[in-house]
């Protein structure tokens, strides 16, 4: 999805916005002098029954107000507050985003109640990783490997969105995501379908709680991008997507599958085309598959211009065509656009579509707005304006202590040499970098109503972790990047409030700084990587080393001679290759979010251990991208340590993973049984148990991930070298061991076909046990 501010509101945007919102209020509170409020109206005797009172409110409506209910405003310059005024009191508003306080949102509200028929509207905004606080991007999320953490994360958002008057959020963002060239590949939660799509699962449910109607704390999720969206051509944004039907139903549907079966009440449909059609005008991905085959009976909202967009893809002619496709699609409601506003009045005269086109769209959208309980009462989050917080951005509206643990869950330690971590409180450290003390990258991309001096920065949290212990030495060192193309780049669409602001002094007078702190110091803390615009939508990028600036601050610090601590902030995996030769240790802590100065600072100082796994593969190049774990299995594979010749892989460089997915390291050790199975043979309906146990073999306690994979032997297909299929977070003590049993059934065995059927296919199955994808102990099985 895309808006003009996508980072944050630059200064003159957020100045006219509030202008805006006041001649709003202004004329909210004018015209309801005149005239009361009351709800909408359908007969109140059928709100107890969904279809009854949709259908009946669905008889009153004009054809005119059904078209009003299907557009999604942005709230902003190209919509002046007189004109929306008129739109919404006119009927011709289903919803509204980017309007995040309550202040904001009831005039709007109030419009909608002296419309016609009084249909209450809905507000939206992107919630992704936090609201008010701002917790770790997805990728860090995802890196916990604790659904519980995950739901901390979602359920603390929905709430803190509620409460400013939000009724829907367009997440989770379940996206498979293989190439890190993709810049939203900070968004989601990495490349395994299975994690994914239990991620996918436990967001949904913490965004919308158990309550039908949606109870008033929490948020109808539109999970997005619907579908296939990480997979664009070349990991460049809003490319094609070419893909076989049982490529998409094994690896890349699942998790929006996961996401429907958990309920979610809407869809966001993707930007990119799929085989040549566009997922917004695609009848095979909205009708047959999602409602037909998946049975979803929620709101499919298009991404931000989508269906003018068609015009641009040459599948439609014009407005009216795209209008056409759309609608006839699967397309409910359009988002930033007024096609369907002016094209299907003349579409539905014409009979080019048709009038149950057009109810099937309205009794979605009307359904939503149901389900979240404002048919009930609009008011549900918006509240009294006696009950609005003195300040939205108030201290105590954050959830600091949620936001500090789940950012402690977050991290991967990727290297430890001679037990560098945790540091001692003790001397002198010096920090550099430039992401030591950059308060905006902290919150990360999609950071939601998140302001950025709100953050904790590492420097703050380091400092706020000594007090008079230690010395801590602060020197910039280098800028993001010296290329001033990439700078323009990300200051263009806050040009007037720039997110990177440049040193103006050389880099050799930077780095001769950063080095006279180092050689002062007993220990070196660099914090490097990307600003939080260059992972980002539209953010791909060709290559995924650091900056050469950035490098050379690396290098110069390691000619120092001290102890380096890699503190890496990013929204991709990287090209770690000199870091892993040179660095004494590694911490990926990708954008940890409000609290994360502190997080990282109760890692480095081993007040907290580090329990992360690599939710995505970090390949050695970007010449091996794609680089993904469970790839399929191959006539002539590469195998390690033997000569490569006639082989598949590439000669110039070593091959596999420079870091494979469900790595990270701790600051104890772990040791892992072999595997036991709990019998040879399993019924077709039958169980079979796999069981490990795990030990703390080191000196402190620590959490480790055991993560069951398997591997089809000989099927119908070729399938992959592995798949994961269940994952156990354990917490030892020094010395304790547990075991660790897994249960695998016909579902854990099956895959799609060559004809796309369901299937768990008799032979012999190989369980693989490990902390990691590429050390694991091995056992096998055979299916009946």
């Amino acid at each position: 999805m895309f808006i003009k501010h996508p980072a944050r509101p630059a200064a003159h945007a957020r100045r006219s916005r509030h202008r805006y919102i006041a001649s709003v209020c202004a004329l909210a509170c004018a015209v309801s002098l005149l005239a009361p409020q009351a709800y909408a109206q359908g007969k109140p005797a059928l709100l107890g029954d969904k279809a009854a009172f949709i259908n009946d409110l669905m008889s009153q409506m004009t054809v005119d107000e059904k078209i009003g209910q299907l557009r999604l405003v942005s709230i902003g310059p190209d919509m002046p507050a007189k004109k929306l005024a008129d739109e919404i009191a006119a009927g011709r508003v289903g919803g509204t985003f980017n309007s995040v306080t309550r202040a904001d949102n009831r005039p709007l509200q109030d419009g909608a109640m002296r419309s016609r028929l009084k249909i209450p509207m809905f507000f939206a905004y992107d919630v992704i990783h936090g609201h008010r606080t701002t917790f770790p991007i997805g990728l860090g999320l995802a890196s916990s490997w604790d659904l519980d953490v995950v739901a901390t994360a979602m359920r603390t958002a929905a709430e803190e969105a509620a409460a400013d008057g939000i009724d829907m959020t367009f997440a989770p963002m379940v996206d498979i995501s293989r190439d890190p060239r993709w810049g939203r590949t900070s968004e989601g939660f990495g490349e395994d379908p299975y994690l994914v799509s239990r991620i996918a699962e436990v967001s949904v449910r913490a965004l919308q709680g158990e309550k039908k109607p949606i109870a008033a704390d929490r948020l109808m999720a539109s999970v997005k991008h619907f579908a296939l969206y990480g997979a664009v051509e070349g990991g460049r944004d809003y490319n094609v997507v070419n893909m076989d039907p049982q490529r998409m139903y094994n690896d890349y549907l699942p998790p929006y599958r996961a996401a429907v079966d958990a309920g979610a009440g809407a869809i966001m449909v993707a930007l990119n085309s799929i085989n040549g059609t566009p997922a917004t005008s695609n009848v095979w991905l909205l009708q047959d598959l999602l409602r037909r085959e998946w049975g979803f009976k929620g709101l499919t909202v298009s991404d931000h211009g989508a269906i003018t967009e068609l015009v641009n893809h040459g599948v439609a002619r014009d407005e009216a065509e795209a209008a056409q496709l759309s609608i006839k699609a699967g397309t409910d409601m359009s988002m930033a656009d007024q096609v369907y506003l002016s094209q299907l009045p003349g579409l539905l005269k014409s009979g080019k579509v048709a009038q149950q086109d057009l109810d099937n769209a309205v009794r979605e959208i009307l359904g939503a707005k149901y389900d979240m309980g404002l048919f009930q009462d609009p008011y549900v989050r918006i509240g009294q304006a006696a009950g609005d917080p003195p300040s939205v951005n108030a201290e105590s509206r954050l959830h600091r202590a949620a936001a500090r643990e789940v950012a402690q869950q977050s991290m991967v330690l990727l290297e430890n040499r001679n037990a560098t971590l945790p540091l001692k409180k003790t001397g002198a450290i010096a920090l550099v970098g430039p992401l030591a003390d950059s308060h905006i990258d902290m919150l990360g991309s999609w950071s939601g109503a998140g302001v950025d001096k709100q953050t904790v920065t590492l420097k703050q949290g380091l400092q706020d972790a000594l007090g008079a212990k230690a010395k801590l030495v602060y020197a910039r060192g280098a800028n993001i990047t010296e290329d001033k193309h990439i700078v323009d780049y990300l200051n263009f669409l806050n040009w007037d409030d720039p997110e990177v602001v440049q040193d103006k002094r050389s880099p050799q007078a930077m780095i001769a700084e950063a080095v006279k702190a180092a050689r002062s110091a007993d220990v070196v803390v660099a914090a490097v990587g990307e600003s939080r615009g260059m992972s980002h939508e539209s953010s791909s990028r060709t290559q995924l080393t650091l900056p050469e600036n950035q490098m050379a601050l690396l290098k110069a610090l390691k000619a120092t001679g001290k102890p380096l601590v890699l503190v890496l902030m990013n929204g991709r995996p990287l090209d770690l290759n000199w870091a892993r030769d040179n660095a004494s240790a590694i911490l990926e802590t990708w954008y940890t979010g409000t609290e994360g100065g502190h997080a990282i600072a109760d890692i480095l100082f081993g007040d907290v251990n580090p329990s992360g796994k690599l939710p995505i593969t970090f390949p050695r190049s970007v010449g091996q991208i794609p680089s993904y774990y469970n790839h399929a299995r191959l006539g002539r594979p590469f195998t390690e340590g033997k000569p490569g010749n006639y082989t598949s892989q590439y000669f110039e460089e070593p091959n596999g993973p420079l870091y494979p997915f469900g790595y990270g390291l701790s600051y104890t050790e772990f040791s892992l049984s072999g595997v036991t199975m709990s019998q040879p043979v399993m019924k077709a309906d039958g169980r079979v148990d796999a069981t490990v146990t795990v030990k703390n073999t080191g000196r402190r306690a620590g959490a480790t991930v055991v993560q069951l994979y398997i591997r089809d032997v000989a099927a119908s297909v070729v399938r992959p070298v592995k798949e994961l299929k269940d994952f156990r977070k354990v917490l030892l003590q020094p010395g304790e061991q547990k075991e660790v049993r897994f249960t695998i059934d016909a579902k854990a065995l099956s895959f799609y076909n060559a004809k796309l059927e369901h299937v768990a296919e008799p032979g012999e199955f190989q369980v693989q046990v490990g902390l990691d994808s590429k050390d694991v102990k091995t056992a096998s099985f055979t299916l009946e």
